[in-house]
């Protein structure tokens, strides 16, 4: 008969890091979209000798793994003399680093949309902006969002870097109960349902979405 050393205590104590791995996802992609939606607006409609420079700098986070940019920032924080907690840390680097994605995500939405399409809007008396407000972004929004969802899931199984600094979410708490009790699989087994059951609902939530969509078409 199976049997366990984890107790109620033990899985509250998972559920508290489970709390704090949404705390920093949510943070993290409240950032990152804002950030992303404005550099990829302005990647998407500025010309080139602002999209390059823009587009290298975006570039950064995005090739350099997460886990050194997390370690980096959070040592250099000291040197500079800035007294941000790890928790900030976390949230400004997941956001940093999500923003530079999602500002791909919202480029290539705004240049799916067909040119004639545009063209279409503008020969109807619409301004660049009024285009850009009641054309481009409903139709790019329906692009965008299958890919944020990834994104927004993508960043929540990150959040398990966020240890390297000492942070407890759900992936170090099941790492400090393993310790104590010495039962790894079914701790992480655990673990692996509490995220599941994170990451369901906003992956159901975008096919939802998606559908209405299609029915209003």
């Amino acid at each position: 008969m199976f049997s366990t050393s984890m107790s109620w205590h033990d899985l509250g104590f998972v559920l508290q890091g489970a709390g704090v791995t949404l705390a920093v996802t949510f943070w993290a992609i409240l950032l990152g979209t804002v950030l992303g939606m404005l550099f990829g607006l302005i990647r998407a409609v500025s010309p080139w000798w602002i999209a390059a420079p823009l587009g290298v700098v975006l570039d950064v986070p995005r090739s350099v793994p997460l886990l050194i940019q997390l370690v980096i920032i959070n040592s250099f924080k000291s040197i500079i003399g800035v007294n941000a907690s790890p928790f900030v840390v976390s949230c400004v680097v997941l956001g940093i680093y999500a923003s530079a994605y999602c500002s791909e995500i919202v480029r290539g939405g705004i240049l799916a949309v067909p040119t004639t399409t545009r063209r279409a809007a503008r020969s109807l008396g619409m301004t660049y902006w009024q285009d850009l407000k009641e054309i481009v972004f409903p139709m790019a929004l329906r692009v965008m969002l299958p890919s944020w969802i990834g994104l927004t899931l993508g960043v929540m199984k990150d959040t398990a870097l966020v240890l390297w600094i000492g942070i407890i979410e759900l992936l170090r708490a099941s790492q400090i109960i393993v310790t104590r009790i010495q039962e790894p699989l079914f701790v992480l087994t655990v673990a692996g349902l509490i995220y599941f059951a994170m990451s369901f609902p906003i992956a159901r939530l975008g096919a939802w979405l998606e559908k209405r969509w299609q029915e209003n078409d």
